[in-house]
Order: structure tokens, then sequence, then C-alpha cells
């Protein structure tokens, strides 16, 4: 196998000791051709100064304000893989997920990206038995799943992506701030002709919090961002049935959950609808039917 240039690329914003265990994992990666992107977002808490110190071999690209997911577009800019492996700060790889990933992409070139199964940190000794047990039988399993009947989107925490696709699409959607970028990536990778495929012997190990934590963060931008992710994306018809969908599951949700976040989103959304200026592009309604989103996510932070 060639062993082309594989960028990794992650964010972070005040969490130093996760990034710095992340990077102490990718320490241990079995892939001799890597570079590492770190992009801070003016971080306060010593990480910056912990990276330079303790990870020289780090590419670090410091920002003078939080720009959040804009972030990573920084990064992608920067990468000068072949391929871009996609991290959050408290996510890492398996030692063996690189290689794997490269092989996929080189035995099918329509492949555009590669979905890790993302598995909790917390159980990670549990998971890499499961992981180690796998690769007796490697060669018997495709490890990938397929249907005809949905498509998929990836999660952010642990992909792999070829990097002149990335540019095509676009990258990030920036004015998303937080959530829903990948799905937004997806559907126009997606509507390129290219895959996105899970393989479930390609693994990245990701610190899902053992508590609901709740802050308005998540709900608010979860909420607003469902609504520009439709108006980006969806056929004109299925914008007006989603958008009334919407709003009715923001007026109930804030009735049930006794609070007024998602109401404050969806105001947001229509106020600022301006940010979407020349960014609609709808794509198949094959594909808008096939993406399943979940939607309802946005609203279940309160119950």
């Amino acid at each position: 196998m060639d062993r082309p240039l594989v960028s990794i690329v992650t964010i972070c914003w005040n969490r130093k000791e996760d990034i710095r265990e992340s990077l102490k994992n990718i320490r241990k990666i079995d892939y001799g051709n890597l570079e590492v992107i770190v992009v801070d977002n003016n971080s306060t808490d010593g990480t910056v100064e912990m990276i330079k110190k303790e990870y020289p071999e780090v590419k670090l690209i410091q920002m003078y304000n939080n720009i959040g997911i804009e972030a990573y577009n920084i990064g992608f800019k920067n990468a000068s893989g072949e391929y871009i492996v996609i991290l959050d700060d408290d996510s890492f790889p398996a030692p063996d997920a690189i290689g794997k990933m490269v092989e996929r992409f080189q035995e099918n070139e329509k492949l555009g990206l590669v979905a890790f199964d993302v598995r909790n940190f917390y159980n990670y000794d549990e998971v890499k038995k499961i992981a180690q047990d796998a690769l007796t039988d490697q060669n018997e399993k495709t490890n990938v799943a397929e249907s005809d009947q949905y498509l998929m989107a990836f999660n952010g925490a642990g992909a792999g992506v070829r990097r002149k696709l990335l540019e095509e699409v676009g990258y990030y959607p920036e004015e998303f701030f937080l959530y829903w970028n990948e799905q937004d990536t997806a559907f126009r990778i997606l509507n390129k002709g290219y895959q996105i495929n899970f393989f479930s012997d390609i693994i990245s190990y990701h610190k899902y919090s053992p508590k609901n934590r709740k802050s308005w963060r998540a709900p608010y931008y979860y909420t607003r961002n469902a609504f520009w992710l439709i108006w980006k994306n969806y056929p004109l018809d299925m914008v007006i049935r989603l958008t009334i969908e919407l709003i009715y599951n923001c007026f109930y949700s804030s009735l049930e959950q006794k609070t007024f976040i998602y109401i404050k989103a969806m105001f947001s959304a229509f106020k600022n609808i301006s940010k979407l200026k020349g960014k609609r592009s709808p794509v198949s309604r094959d594909l808008a039917k096939n993406l399943r989103i979940p939607f309802n996510v946005s609203f279940s932070f309160y119950r």
C-alpha cells in the first residue's frame, strides 16, 4: 500500500487536558506519513502553551477569538495531505485506523468520506478488546454498512475525507458556528456523486459526557441551524413542509420543557437569514428523502 500524506485536523477551545490526551494518543497511530494540525479558538487555559511545549511536531494555528467551526476550515485550508482526518479535541483514532482508512480510499475512487465507528472513550478497555477480536477475522468481512434505503452523514469526532473533494464542496458552513455542519457537508459530498460509508473496523474514541450537561448553546445552535440546513439544501416543497414542522416543534417543546430557547433560536434563524445569501443549493429529491436527518434531536435537551 502507498503511504500518502494524511492530515489530522482538530480544533480546541479551553479544553487543555482533553486535547493533551488526544495528542498523546495520536502519537500512537501506526501510520508513518502524518501531519497534525490544531486550530486553537483563543483558549485562555494554557492550551496553546501546553501544545507548544509538549507537542512541538503539531502545526498549531492560533485564532484571536472563538470562531466556532470556521476554525476547522482554517485547518482544512492549511492541510497538505491527500486525505484529511477530522477529529474533535476530545477524540482520537485507534492506532490502526488511518492505515485502514487509506486502504478503503484506494480501493474505491467514488468513496468520498470514511465515517469512523466513533465509540465511547469511557468504555475504552471493553472497546479495545472488541477491536482486537475483530482483527482475527478482518479478511472475512468487509466491515462496511450499506443500505439502498438510506444515506449517511458522519460524526465529526472521527471521519476521513479526500482533501480535494472537501475543497470542491466548500468546507464546513461557517455561518452555523456549531452543530449540523457535518450534515450540511454530507449533502454536498453526496450530491457530487460520491459515497459516504461507515466502517465498523475503523475506530475512533470520543469522550461522550457521562452526564447530560445542560447548556443553552446546544439547543440554540441545533435548533437555529436545523432551519438553515433545510433552507439551504432541500427542494422548495420540502422546505415549506419541514419549516412548518420545525416551527410547531419550537412552540410545543418550549411549552413542554418550560424554556424559551427554542423560540429564541427560531427567531434568530429568520432574523439572520441573510447569512445564507448565495448559499442555497437544493440537492436532488431522492437525496433529500434518503439522507435522514434526526431533527428531533434539537428538541431533546430539557426533557
